[in-house]
Parts: structure tokens; sequence; C-alpha cells
């Protein structure tokens, strides 16, 4: 995997910052079950409102089931395309709108599905994969792709798979992979006992 150097205010684990969403995977390198297996688990173990676990996560591997992968790939927005096409896991996170044991509204489900994705992708990193969260991506055709009931709510896509090294870049994406990381200051988004009062 790539390795990108990162502006850090305070020591964190690596785990955290090496992971970077990239767009050039090896098509050629499948994810065997027991790694999207390790990913599910990570995700299971995230927290969430009462315990809920409100999360709906679906796995499609090309290598194992290629009409999944193919419906999934479908509902990628166009510009996502391009890249999405060499990801051998596309997966599509969902939440469940309403509270399992009363049906009635979870107004977390969302706060708490982005926790166990968060998880899914530092598991994968840990496993040498790379994961790419996408907004880029139709809800409603995944809906109806999938046969997702109408309570759960399809909020984000995800690539998983093994990164080419920098020297098998395509051409195409090789600007957009070596870029820089960079994030705003720590004042800016993060505040201590006060609002605006930045770090």
């Amino acid at each position: 995997m790539i390795e990108k150097a990162v502006d850090l205010s305070a020591p964190v684990h690596e785990l955290i910052t090496s992971r970077w969403s990239g767009v050039s995977y090896d098509p050629k390198r499948p994810v065997n079950d027991n790694d999207l297996r390790a990913m599910a688990e990570a995700g299971r173990w995230a927290p969430s409102c009462f315990g809920d676990q409100p999360w709906r996560i679906l796995f499609c591997d090309k290598h194992t089931n290629p009409d999944a992968w193919q419906k999934a790939f479908d509902c990628l927005a166009e510009g996502n395309q391009p890249w999405c096409q060499h990801a051998p896991v596309l997966s599509l996170i969902c939440a469940d709108t309403l509270f399992s044991s009363n049906e009635k509204i979870n107004g977390w489900c969302e706060y708490d599905t982005g926790a166990a994705a968060l998880s899914l992708c530092l598991q994968a990193n840990a496993l040498g994969l790379m994961t790419h969260q996408m907004a880029g991506f139709s809800p409603d055709q995944a809906r109806k792709e999938f046969d997702i009931p109408e309570r759960i709510k399809p909020l984000a896509m995800m690539t998983v798979g093994y990164p080419l090294s920098e020297d098998q870049l395509p051409d195409e994406f090789r600007e957009r992979e070596l870029k820089p990381r960079a994030r705003n200051a720590l004042g800016v988004h993060f505040f201590l006992n006060g609002w605006g009062e930045g770090f």
C-alpha cells in the first residue's frame, strides 16, 4: 500500500493514519471470505444506541458472484465506475431506520452505521486491504436491485480490495493517488470547553 505522510498535532495509532481512500485496485487479486468475515466482525462490535446495531451491510464479491457485483456496480454514479470496475468487492452500507425493540424511529441509525463502517475500514486496513466509501450511487436503484425493505435506508457504497503498488498505478489515476493528504487544522472542527474554542 502506498504510504502517505500525515501532519499530526498528537501521536495517533498507525492503523488510523495509514488508512486512506485510494482508487487503484488490483483486479486480479480477490478478497478471501475470511477477510470479509473479519471486516464484518469488526463492524458487528461497533457501538450503537441501546445496542440496537442498525447497520445492514451487503458485500458483493466479483469473484464468487459476478451477477450480484454487477448489480451493485450498476448503482454507482457514472464518475465512480471507471475506478470501481477493478474493485473485487462492492458493498452497500444501509441503516435500519426503526428500533428493533419497539419499531419507533431510530434517530441515531445513521450515526451508528457510520461507526460500523469505519470499524470495517480499519479492520480492512489491518489486513492490508484498501476501502473507499462513496456517496455517489443511486439509493433508489440499490433498493430496487436488491429488494431492500422500505424501513432500510441505503447510505453509501464502499469498495474493498488490494491496492496496486506505486509502480503499477494507471496513468489516469496516478496524480490522484499520489496527491498528498490534507486536513483542516485541528481547531477548525474540534473545540475545547466552549463552542468555537479550538484546540
